[in-house]
């Protein structure tokens, strides 16, 4: 903005930023580039464990492809809820620094026991399962310290007449976490996701890419460590980031409060909508207890920052911005999060992934969403600041809408393309990696925009916890990416296998056969239909033993040769009178996915959820977004 149009701005709004108050200074600070590097070694930890984490769920630990989904989804929804418990603790005892440290600490510790869970499976798959759920949960608590905290030091390092430069600096900074991501893609799956030459995977190779993850994390951390007394400093050379009683005026807004004021009417009442919320979403609407939690906080703990008697009327309307935009991400992320579950999925078996000749393993194909942002970070970045120039630039909630609508654009791309599949059709891997392309384009419109936005519209008192509040909106995209990819309906692979086992999949899903009790249970012993535990007990019918006694039998099958296909004749199978039950009280039960009352029966229809549910939120957030720029009171 120039000196005229900010002397403009304060002739029509309320507190329009001051861009003319000092010379602004050319070129980004050094302690951005600390943060960068900081947050590239997390992200390499973070998105080289993702590329693998539900391919070792479901090869090494058996879990169901539907399953996996459903504890993906929700692994990463409490990865960005955490950071408001950690934006809290950090803003009110710790500070940034501190919580930057512990976090980094811990997910290299939580990288660490999913490397042991990938060595003991052979031994004990119950034990190796239970150390995965401890190392997920110490990382989900690790993320929660070190994602509000090193976003909101960003903004720190800037000058107040240098805010317009926070989405340049944010787009810089977001370059540093897909670097990471690149690099963590790469690594990770090359080391971790190995097959031979005929194509068989080896399930034991997983955990030496959980260990690259782990020493990426030491290393990010260790290298704060060293330089952040030296260069993670504000313009004036005050520390940033230290603890929260250490701070001085000099570190807020003029006339700005430094404390926040919630009433103890305003905590219980936080308290007891939480516990209202969940149960809605509990018993209301179906969801599980972790979807459930990710809901409720983020509505509760919008609403109790809105209850601080200290907001003027100006920072609760900026606030608001922050929550509008951040509902209407929520459907960016269900689509974009796809990538590390059902967009895997399908790498792995309904893609010939030959890409020049060599075969890319399934779950490096997400790669290239790190290698587009690498490529495309900075001309975004320039592209913002010309258009700054001409006074042409986009306000924030419409450069998110155009986010949205680009991914709703790749999805329909991609559903067109695998509309003529079938059940044995193989999609060409471009078109996966085109997709990426067109959802990088979209991610570098919405998510960078919206850490910067959040940067120059929350007060300082409220700076982490905003961020909190933010990432809450990509957890609930996360938990509903989770579902969404749980509606995936079966791929090439289910119909061989069933194949094999002398089951026509297609007939049993389109009834047009009724299976027998032993066709159900076939289809369950290789994880294609699901068996109902409750209904299981009920009947006395104890499937899962005979189960893991046939994966014993499998594996040594597999083990004296590699490309051996099981038969039915070389299993075990239940008793005649268990089979009968299976069939009668349908303890085993298979059929396509639904969602929102529609069946789900192709990969067109699938994709074609998300190109609704995108588009639709794309054109609502553009709609309102010149009633969200007058809300934000000159800050663009």
């Amino acid at each position: 903005m120039s000196i005229q149009n900010a002397k403009e701005a304060e002739l029509t709004l309320d507190q329009p930023i001051d861009v003319a108050a000092a010379p602004a200074k050319s070129g980004h600070p050094k302690g951005l580039w600390v943060l960068f590097g900081t947050e590239m070694w997390e992200r390499f930890n973070f998105y080289g464990m993702r590329a693998l984490l539900t391919l070792f769920l479901i090869n090494s630990l058996r879990f169901q492809e539907s399953d996996s989904s459903i504890i993906y989804g929700g692994f990463l929804a409490l990865c960005y809820l955490t950071p408001m418990l950690g934006g809290f603790i950090a803003d009110k005892f710790l500070g940034n620094r501190n919580c930057i440290m512990l976090g980094g600490s811990l997910m290299a510790l939580g990288q660490f026991l999913l490397f042991f869970s990938a060595s003991t499976f052979d031994n004990n798959v119950g034990t190796a399962t239970t150390i995965m759920w401890t190392g997920l949960g110490v990382i989900i608590f690790g993320n929660g310290f070190f994602k509000p905290n090193i976003s909101s030091m960003v903004g720190s390092l800037y000058p107040k007449q240098e805010k317009t430069k926070l989405d340049s600096a944010f787009t810089i900074f977001y370059m540093g976490i897909n670097l990471g991501a690149f690099f963590g893609q790469f690594i990770c799956p090359i080391i971790g996701d190995v097959k031979d030459a005929n194509g068989v995977r080896d399930i034991h190779a997983f955990k030496w890419g959980f260990l690259a993850a782990s020493m990426a994390m030491v290393l990010g951390t260790v290298l704060f460590a060293i330089l952040k007394n030296k260069y993670v400093v504000t313009p004036e050379g005050r520390p940033i980031g230290g603890l929260p009683k250490n701070n001085s005026k000099e570190d807020f807004e003029e006339g700005e409060a430094q404390s926040t004021h919630f009433t103890g009417r305003a905590l219980i009442g936080a308290v007891v909508a939480f516990v209202a919320l969940v149960a809605v979403f509990k018993m209301a609407f179906g969801q599980n207890v972790i979807y459930s939690l990710v809901y409720s906080s983020g509505i509760t703990l919008a609403g109790l920052i809105l209850s601080d008697k200290s907001l003027t009327s100006v920072e609760r309307s900026r606030i608001l911005v922050i929550y509008i935009v951040s509902f209407f991400i929520i459907f960016f992320w269900a689509a974009f999060e796809q990538a590390g579950s059902s967009l895997t999925f399908i790498a792995d078996n309904q893609t010939d992934r030959h890409f020049f000749g060599w075969l890319m393993p399934a779950s490096m194909v997400q790669i290239f969403n790190g290698v587009f942002v690498v490529v495309l970070a900075v001309p975004f970045s320039i592209i913002w600041d010309k258009l700054r120039a001409k006074g042409k630039e986009p306000v924030s909630p419409f450069k998110q809408a155009m986010g949205l609508m680009l991914i709703a654009i790749s999805y329909f791309i991609i559903a067109n393309n695998v509309k003529s599949l079938g059940t044995s059709g193989m999609l060409g891997v471009k078109w996966l990696i085109l997709l990426y392309f067109i959802q990088t384009c979209g991610e570098l419109c919405l998510s960078p925009i919206g850490l910067s936005l959040v940067g120059k519209l929350a007060p300082k008192r409220f700076a982490s916890l905003l961020y909190g509040v933010f990432f809450i909106s990509n957890a609930a995209g996360y938990a509903l990416a989770g579902t969404l990819g749980s509606i995936l309906p079966p791929t090439t692979d289910k119909y061989k296998t069933a194949e094999t086992q002398g089951v026509n999949l297609g007939d049993v899903l389109d009834e047009k056969v009724q299976p027998t009790g032993k066709d159900l249970f076939l289809l369950a012993q290789f994880n294609i239909a699901k068996i109902d535990g409750e209904k299981a007990k009920a009947n006395n019918v104890e499937l899962q033993k005979v189960i893991d006694a046939n994966n014993k039998t499998i594996d040594e099958l597999k083990k004296a040769d590699k490309n051996a296909v099981v038969k039915p004749e070389q299993l075990t199978l239940p008793a005649q009178a268990d089979l009968d039950k299976i069939a009668s009280n349908k303890i085993v039960h298979i059929e396509y996915p639904k969602f929102a009352g529609f069946t789900i029966h192709s990969l067109f229809e699938f994709f074609m959820v998300f190109v609704v549910l995108c588009g639709i939120a794309s054109v609502i957030l553009a709609a309102i977004s010149p009633i969200l720029k007058k809300m934000m009171h000159g800050v663009r």
